[in-house]
């Protein structure tokens, strides 16, 4: 049976660096055996121009019926005067909201051949390969009540932490579970010296522990772990975390590898749906000119297979010929220095992934 996969190239540099992934994915689904059927949508302002709405019905409708979701990036400053309800980024929140996709994957990796491009020093971030799980659908962004009103005269703004124990112990199994296949660590992150939602996460955390005896637990406070990420990196094998906390360590996390066209990311949800994003973004400013480094995308696309498709070869493939490629110094403006200067552009490093994969 074929497994579906439903691409959005959205927009900017969406579509360009979809082309040269869609070809390492084929090329990937040929070495490993196995059967991909592609069906193309819009999504954010390329449908918002098409069709008046960020997430088309007939959008929504494939992603549902499909095995999972690649998607080149949405927004840019033409649609910045709309209203926030009609604006490209609703259609990646109606995304994750209607798939159900609870659990944001960001890893942090980097390329040996890639040391200097970190702000780090070469030894602490050389070979990094952290991976940072953040619940995607709770905690303080989605809590009730939330608002501004006036109190006493004056206006105040509040929101809401809070979390269920389903909640917690749906992400922190995910969790264990990657951390399992990978170096056997898991670092849970919370506050839980000050904030009792925290605590409740770590007393879930802590009692579903022992389901996992192959994998080493520790605890961390948040602004330890924003510390720890840029003092020695490597300590970290996988974080799993709350929505806000994911949110701004990941980020950190991200820039520890020099260059966020580098960076994939992955969103899950039950069932082993996923949707499959590099982290950079639209890029307005070079959208056009074929100069987007598309190794975000084809990375996204080593991840999709790994956790959708359930073809480690395929994804091991595409991660071996990325590196093979930087080994051999080619390279893409934004990861370019004085010894690679910029020497291809975004269908050209996909070419050479592609000759790598022979």
């Amino acid at each position: 049976m074929a497994h579906r996969v439903v691409v959005l190239p959205g927009d900017g540099i969406g579509p360009e660096v979809m082309g040269p992934a869609i070809e390492v994915m084929n090329k990937a689904s040929e070495i490993a055996g196995i059967s991909i059927e592609t069906e193309e949508a819009l999504v954010g302002g390329a449908a918002i121009d098409a069709e008046g709405s960020p997430l088309p019905d007939s959008t929504l409708a494939a992603a549902r019926s499909a095995d999972a979701v690649l998607l080149g990036g949405v927004g840019g400053p033409k649609w910045d005067d709309l209203p926030v309800e009609q604006r490209p980024e609703k259609g990646l929140l109606g995304l994750r909201q209607e798939l159900g996709l609870f659990a944001n994957l960001r890893p942090a990796m980097l390329f040996a051949p890639l040391a200097q491009a970190s702000s780090l020093k070469s030894e602490l971030v050389a070979d990094l390969d952290i991976l940072i799980i953040r619940e995607l659908t709770g905690g303080i962004y989605f809590g009730e009540p939330r608002g501004i009103e006036v109190r006493d005269n004056a206006r105040v703004g509040f929101n809401t932490l809070i979390y269920s124990e389903h909640e917690i112990e749906r992400i922190t199994r995910v969790g264990f579970d990657l951390a399992g296949k990978r170096g056997g660590r898991l670092c849970s992150v919370d506050k839980a010296n000050v904030l009792d939602s925290s605590q409740l996460w770590r007393e879930v955390v802590m009692r579903i522990a022992p389901d996992y005896p192959d994998v080493e637990l520790s605890h961390m406070y948040v602004d330890n772990a924003a510390m720890q990420l840029v003092r020695a990196p490597k300590q970290f094998d996988v974080i799993v975390t709350g929505n806000m906390f994911g949110d701004i360590l990941s980020d950190c996390a991200a820039m520890l590898t020099g260059s966020l066209g580098m960076l994939p990311s992955a969103s899950l949800a039950s069932g082993g749906l996923g949707l499959y994003e590099p982290v950079h973004g639209t890029a307005p400013d070079i959208a056009g000119q074929n100069l987007a480094n598309p190794l975000a995308t084809i990375l996204s696309v080593a991840m999709m297979f790994r956790y959708s498709l359930d073809s480690a070869r395929a994804a091991d493939a595409i991660e071996t010929a990325v590196g093979a490629a930087l080994d051999a110094g080619f390279r893409t403006a934004d990861i370019a220095d004085e010894d690679h200067p910029r020497n291809v552009n975004t269908a050209e490093m996909g070419q050479q992934i592609l000759e790598r994969m022979e």
